[in-house]
């Protein structure tokens, strides 16, 4: 810039490209928590429906028709079915979350109207429009695991007691990171499946997730499915990120048998990264598209 008296002056940005970002950042997560708001009716009945019919039909059902539970009757199978399902149906609600609030929120804004472009006009790199997907969905994947826990202790037959020992520095710990690794999933599958291809990711990806995910079961007793002496559904579901919350969750909610937290974190983790750094990649690829 040059005055009138022809000496140069020199601009200083008044903050850093960081502190710009990161403000940014910020603005996009809370706008997204101000939309969270303002359709909150909304979000509990969406979170709430389908754990809220699983607790439904197999602990207070079930139990009052005499059919039995958890591969054996009488009470005692069906509170220890209980116990199971309980962390299973936490698990599965974070990652339902995280896929709903990311994946079908992306292939909204992918779709022919093109509304992430608007997002990424943000004073911010296209992967920290990215990243406040994740972290807007991790906050909603915490606030419906929040909400689903306490079904268990209300909707259930008298004659089932679920066997709950909570350890609060697991719980604290396992819940935020199944959070975001939930929703770097979302960012993944939002972004490598095309908006109208997106009822052959429920079918092909969420559906299988779910099913092998350990919700119903503990992966400790799949050593009963085996072919020779290989226990190969006990080794085929590893691959699912899903076992590992509901596992993690049983060790923080239960005293029943549980995969070791030793693997469980650690692999997390590895899920997490991975889910992020393919989920940014593709989203970059979407948006410059």
């Amino acid at each position: 810039m040059m005055p009138a008296t022809g000496n140069p002056i020199a601009i200083t940005p008044t903050r850093s490209t960081f502190a710009a970002s990161r403000t940014a950042l910020g603005a996009l997560v809370l706008r997204d928590l101000v939309v969270l708001r303002k359709n909150f009716g909304e979000f509990v009945v969406r979170v709430l429906i389908q754990p809220l019919l699983l607790v439904f039909v197999f602990l207070y059902v079930f139990p009052s028709i005499g059919q039995g539970v958890g591969g054996g009757a009488g009470h005692g199978s069906e509170s220890a079915f209980a116990t199971v399902l309980v962390p299973g149906v936490v698990a599965i609600s974070i990652m339902f979350q995280g896929i709903q609030a990311v994946a079908l929120q992306l292939s909204t804004e992918f779709g022919y109207t093109r509304e992430i472009e608007d997002r990424a006009q943000a004073p911010c790199p296209i992967w920290l429009v990215a990243l406040s997907k994740v972290l807007s969905g991790a906050v909603q994947g915490l606030l419906a695991a929040l909400i689903v826990f306490p079904i268990a202790d209300v909707v259930h037959a008298s004659s089932v007691h679920v066997h709950l020992s909570p350890h609060w520095a697991v719980l604290l710990t396992l819940i935020p990171l199944a959070c975001v690794t939930m929703s770097a999933l979302g960012l993944l599958l939002g972004s490598a499946f095309e908006p109208r291809n997106i009822g052959l990711m429920f079918g092909f990806v969420v559906l299988p997730l779910t099913f092998l995910g350990g919700t119903y079961y503990q992966w400790t007793r799949l050593g009963a499915v085996r072919i020779g002496s290989v226990h190969w559904l006990q080794i085929v579901v590893l691959v699912n990120p899903l076992i590992y919350v509901a596992e993690g969750m049983r060790a923080g909610l239960t005293p029943i048998a549980h995969m070791h937290l030793y693997i469980v974190y650690p692999v997390l983790v590895g899920f997490c990264i991975a889910f992020l750094a393919l989920g940014l990649r593709k989203f970059r690829g979407r948006v410059l598209a």
